[in-house]
Protein backbone atom coordinates (compact mmCIF):
# COMPACT_ATOMS: atom_id res chain seq x y z
CA UNK A 1 0.00 0.00 0.00
CA UNK A 2 2.84 2.21 -0.05
CA UNK A 3 3.42 4.54 -2.41
CA UNK A 4 -0.33 5.37 -3.25
CA UNK A 5 -2.21 8.22 -3.18
CA UNK A 6 -5.48 9.09 -0.78
CA UNK A 7 -7.85 11.30 -1.06
CA UNK A 8 -11.12 11.86 1.33
CA UNK A 9 -14.41 10.90 0.22
CA UNK A 10 -17.45 11.93 1.25
CA UNK A 11 -17.92 9.18 3.97
CA UNK A 12 -14.89 10.31 5.96
CA UNK A 13 -15.84 12.16 8.97
CA UNK A 14 -12.38 14.03 9.49
CA UNK A 15 -13.00 17.44 7.96
CA UNK A 16 -9.03 18.18 8.28
CA UNK A 17 -8.50 15.78 5.52
CA UNK A 18 -11.75 16.85 2.93
CA UNK A 19 -9.87 18.47 -0.40
CA UNK A 20 -6.31 16.79 1.10
CA UNK A 21 -4.08 14.75 -1.13
CA UNK A 22 -2.29 12.07 0.84
CA UNK A 23 1.10 10.42 0.05
CA UNK A 24 1.22 6.77 1.71
CA UNK A 25 5.08 6.63 2.69
CA UNK A 26 5.02 3.86 5.12
CA UNK A 27 2.15 0.91 5.27
CA UNK A 28 3.00 -2.41 7.38
CA UNK A 29 1.27 -4.57 10.05
CA UNK A 30 2.02 -1.57 12.16
CA UNK A 31 0.47 1.18 10.79
CA UNK A 32 0.83 3.72 7.98
CA UNK A 33 2.13 7.10 7.52
CA UNK A 34 1.69 9.54 5.09
CA UNK A 35 2.30 13.03 3.80
CA UNK A 36 -0.40 15.80 2.93
CA UNK A 37 1.18 17.45 -0.20
CA UNK A 38 -1.53 20.34 -1.53
CA UNK A 39 -2.22 21.98 1.71
CA UNK A 40 0.54 24.79 2.35
CA UNK A 41 1.30 26.31 5.57
CA UNK A 42 1.78 29.47 6.34
CA UNK A 43 4.92 29.82 6.39
CA UNK A 44 7.97 29.57 3.59
CA UNK A 45 11.14 27.06 2.92
CA UNK A 46 13.54 30.05 4.15
CA UNK A 47 11.44 31.05 7.16
CA UNK A 48 12.10 27.40 8.02
CA UNK A 49 16.13 27.55 6.72
CA UNK A 50 16.11 30.93 8.83
CA UNK A 51 15.04 29.93 11.91
CA UNK A 52 17.06 26.60 11.71
CA UNK A 53 20.47 28.67 11.14
CA UNK A 54 20.92 27.12 7.84
CA UNK A 55 21.15 29.34 4.18
CA UNK A 56 18.29 29.65 1.87
CA UNK A 57 16.14 32.14 3.35
CA UNK A 58 15.21 33.55 -0.51
CA UNK A 59 14.14 30.14 -1.02
CA UNK A 60 10.07 31.55 -1.44
CA UNK A 61 8.72 27.97 -1.67
CA UNK A 62 5.79 26.46 -0.23
CA UNK A 63 6.14 23.79 2.74
CA UNK A 64 3.24 21.97 3.58
CA UNK A 65 1.14 20.17 6.31
CA UNK A 66 1.89 16.77 6.19
CA UNK A 67 -0.55 16.11 8.64
CA UNK A 68 -1.58 16.57 12.20
CA UNK A 69 0.73 14.30 13.51
CA UNK A 70 3.94 15.73 15.46
CA UNK A 71 3.75 19.31 13.11
CA UNK A 72 6.51 20.35 14.80
CA UNK A 73 8.64 17.53 12.77
CA UNK A 74 9.86 18.25 9.45
CA UNK A 75 9.91 15.39 6.15
CA UNK A 76 11.15 15.71 2.75
CA UNK A 77 10.01 13.99 -0.09
CA UNK A 78 12.78 13.85 -2.93
CA UNK A 79 14.11 11.14 -5.89
CA UNK A 80 17.63 9.28 -5.22
CA UNK A 81 21.13 11.35 -5.13
CA UNK A 82 22.99 12.45 -2.59
CA UNK A 83 22.95 10.61 0.69
CA UNK A 84 21.19 11.68 3.50
CA UNK A 85 21.38 10.83 7.56
CA UNK A 86 18.18 9.43 7.97
CA UNK A 87 16.36 8.28 4.73
CA UNK A 88 14.12 5.57 4.07
CA UNK A 89 13.43 4.03 0.82
CA UNK A 90 9.39 4.86 -0.37
CA UNK A 91 10.42 3.20 -3.79
CA UNK A 92 13.18 3.28 -6.19
CA UNK A 93 12.31 6.89 -7.44
CA UNK A 94 11.27 8.14 -3.73
CA UNK A 95 12.83 8.39 -0.84
CA UNK A 96 11.85 9.94 2.31
CA UNK A 97 14.02 11.57 4.69
CA UNK A 98 14.07 13.08 8.27
CA UNK A 99 17.04 14.61 9.19
CA UNK A 100 18.41 17.91 8.97
CA UNK A 101 21.59 17.59 6.75
CA UNK A 102 19.11 17.62 3.58
CA UNK A 103 17.62 20.93 4.55
CA UNK A 104 21.16 22.36 4.84
CA UNK A 105 22.18 21.16 1.23
CA UNK A 106 18.79 22.62 -0.26
CA UNK A 107 19.37 25.36 1.57
CA UNK A 108 23.26 25.70 -0.20
CA UNK A 109 21.28 24.82 -3.57
CA UNK A 110 23.25 20.91 -3.10
CA UNK A 111 20.42 19.21 -2.09
CA UNK A 112 17.44 17.29 -4.61
CA UNK A 113 16.61 18.73 -7.91
CA UNK A 114 13.12 17.70 -6.92
CA UNK A 115 11.59 17.66 -3.31
CA UNK A 116 8.41 18.10 -1.46
CA UNK A 117 8.99 19.63 2.50
CA UNK A 118 6.45 18.99 5.10
CA UNK A 119 5.95 19.60 8.70
CA UNK A 120 3.60 16.77 10.18
CA UNK A 121 2.61 13.69 9.29
CA UNK A 122 -0.82 11.93 8.49
CA UNK A 123 -0.67 8.59 10.77
CA UNK A 124 -2.87 5.48 11.37
CA UNK A 125 -2.31 2.59 13.82
CA UNK A 126 -2.45 -0.96 13.39
CA UNK A 127 -5.27 -1.94 10.90
CA UNK A 128 -6.80 1.53 11.17
CA UNK A 129 -5.67 2.43 7.85
CA UNK A 130 -7.64 -0.64 6.37
CA UNK A 131 -10.39 -0.46 8.29
CA UNK A 132 -11.25 3.14 7.03
CA UNK A 133 -10.32 1.71 3.32
CA UNK A 134 -12.73 -0.91 3.86
CA UNK A 135 -15.49 1.79 5.07
CA UNK A 136 -15.08 3.54 1.59
CA UNK A 137 -13.46 6.43 3.62
CA UNK A 138 -10.79 7.17 1.26
CA UNK A 139 -10.07 6.68 -2.52
CA UNK A 140 -6.89 5.48 -3.54
CA UNK A 141 -4.92 5.06 -6.37
CA UNK A 142 -1.25 4.36 -7.28
CA UNK A 143 1.30 7.33 -6.69
CA UNK A 144 3.48 8.89 -9.25
CA UNK A 145 6.34 11.42 -9.40
CA UNK A 146 5.26 13.49 -11.94
CA UNK A 147 1.97 14.99 -9.30
CA UNK A 148 4.43 14.10 -6.54
CA UNK A 149 6.78 16.59 -7.68
CA UNK A 150 6.07 18.55 -10.58
CA UNK A 151 2.43 19.12 -10.60
CA UNK A 152 1.72 22.72 -8.78
CA UNK A 153 0.34 22.11 -5.69
CA UNK A 154 -2.96 23.36 -6.61
CA UNK A 155 -3.87 21.01 -9.38
CA UNK A 156 -2.82 18.14 -6.98
CA UNK A 157 -6.07 17.17 -6.06
CA UNK A 158 -7.81 17.26 -9.81
CA UNK A 159 -4.92 15.32 -10.82
CA UNK A 160 -5.01 12.51 -8.83
CA UNK A 161 -8.93 12.64 -8.94
CA UNK A 162 -8.58 12.04 -12.58
CA UNK A 163 -5.88 9.50 -11.95
CA UNK A 164 -8.74 7.44 -9.95
CA UNK A 165 -11.33 8.00 -12.78
CA UNK A 166 -13.55 10.82 -11.11
CA UNK A 167 -14.36 14.47 -13.32
CA UNK A 168 -13.96 16.94 -10.17
CA UNK A 169 -17.35 18.85 -11.90
CA UNK A 170 -19.15 15.35 -11.31
CA UNK A 171 -17.88 14.60 -7.43
CA UNK A 172 -20.76 15.87 -5.05
CA UNK A 173 -20.00 17.12 -1.76
CA UNK A 174 -22.47 15.53 0.32
CA UNK A 175 -23.07 11.63 1.04
CA UNK A 176 -26.94 10.84 -0.80
CA UNK A 177 -28.70 7.85 -0.50
CA UNK A 178 -31.13 6.03 -3.02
Amino acid sequence: MRHQFLVASPYLADPRFHGGVIYICEHSDDGALGLMINQPLDIHLGEILEQLDLPGGELDLPVFSGGPVQPERGFVLHPPGTSWQNTAKVTDDVLLTTSRDVLAGIGRGEGPDEYLVALGYSGWSEGQLEEELGSNAWLTCPANTDILFRTPWEERYKAVLQLIGIDLNQLSESVGHA
